[in-house]
């Protein structure tokens, strides 16, 4: 479902619980503060000081919580912020009903997307603001510090995906550029325009609303400062490597349903779901080595790369042909930090 603005008095009403802090200005303020909650009670701390940390201080912050199965702890932990904050509650039902429900109970003319584990640096608001109106922008994006999993440790966001050309349509879908949530800004009139977060979307609704914006004309700019930390966790939304590749699919394919892509658009699409395809496949050979079923994993990895054409993954079946439990202690030994993405313990970030 398509939510728009027009509908708040009825996103509103799905709220179980909601409380305005006695020093929330009273004024609506330049930025609104857009976190969503759910399961974060041992992060939420470290984010909202991140918040009120800030250089630039017009703003207000919203959190609601989705539904959380710790809810009690994440009310302990906000209970010194309960004066400076919105806080609302409403049934567990994803990450676009609570981020549209808190739109909903903005007021600013700027909206900022902050994850409730992800941490901006002090400089975030103010450095991205001055971004967006020098470049006479809607919507700004930024780098960010990865943390949280070694196998990510010291590297920024934009190295492992990187943002390399004009935000359009195209370089959306092709991965030339990739907008990280927590370090977006954008102007409150956008989704007045083009609507909300698609309640349908499980996963994928901020890539979705991009996409929508980009494919509408929206002026879409990246700032390539560093200005906050992004939280990698293996129990998070994200899933295992098998997971993510199969979400990146069904994405490409909810894509190709909502919009009409022109002939550039469409070329990317399929380039790009062919691509995905055999990252799946990838992904679940490296799955069945771990699981020790070889005969699959060899099948798998076989299937890849009459994509990738790697004399590398050729090499991999050759060796597990011979010696498939070799194959398997060469590969903990090489790719430890891997591990937890393939096979991780689920939770819902």
């Amino acid at each position: 479902m398509q939510e728009k603005l027009s509908d708040c008095p009825q996103i509103l009403a799905r709220l179980t619980e909601k409380q305005i802090g006695s020093k929330v200005a009273a004024h609506a303020p330049k930025v609104s503060v857009i976190i969503p909650a759910y399961n974060i009670s041992g992060f939420a701390a470290e984010t909202l000081n991140s918040v009120f940390a800030q250089t630039f201080n017009d703003y207000e912050v919203i959190l609601v919580n989705d539904g959380s199965t710790d809810t009690t702890e994440l009310k302990a932990v906000l209970a010194p912020y309960f004066e400076r904050i919105v806080y609302a509650e409403q049934p567990n039902s994803g990450a676009s009903r609570a981020r549209n429900a808190a739109i909903c109970l903005s007021r600013g003319e700027l909206l900022a997307f902050l994850d409730g584990d992800d941490i901006w640096f002090p400089q975030f608001l103010e450095s991205s603001i001055k971004f967006l109106e020098k470049n006479n922008l809607e919507m700004v994006y930024s780098d960010a510090l990865l943390f949280g999993a070694p196998l990510f440790a010291g590297k920024t966001f934009m190295e492992t995906s990187p943002s390399k050309t004009k935000v359009t349509t195209a370089s959306l879908i092709n991965a030339d550029c990739n907008v990280i949530t927590s370090g977006t800004i954008i102007k409150r009139e956008l989704v007045e325009k083009y609507e909300l977060f698609d309640t349908d979307l499980a996963r994928m609704q901020d890539f979705d609303l991009w996409v929508r914006l980009a494919k509408n004309g929206a002026r879409i700019g990246y700032q390539s400062d560093v200005l906050l930390k992004y939280r990698v966790r293996s129990d998070s939304l994200s899933g295992t490597n098998v997971e993510r590749s199969e979400r990146n699919i069904s994405g490409l394919e909810v894509l190709r349903r909502k919009y009409d892509f022109d002939v550039e658009e469409l070329e990317v699409w399929e380039n790009q779901m062919a691509l995905h395809r055999a990252e799946l496949e990838l992904e679940r050979g490296k799955l069945c080595l771990v699981q020790g079923d070889f005969a699959n994993a060899k099948a798998h990895i076989a299937e890849a790369n009459k994509f990738y054409k790697k004399p590398k993954l050729s090499m991999i079946n050759l060796l597990m042909r011979f010696s498939p439990r070799l194959t398997l202690r060469l590969f903990k030994t090489v790719r430890p930090s891997e591990f937890s993405f393939i096979t991780p313990n689920k939770s819902y970030k």
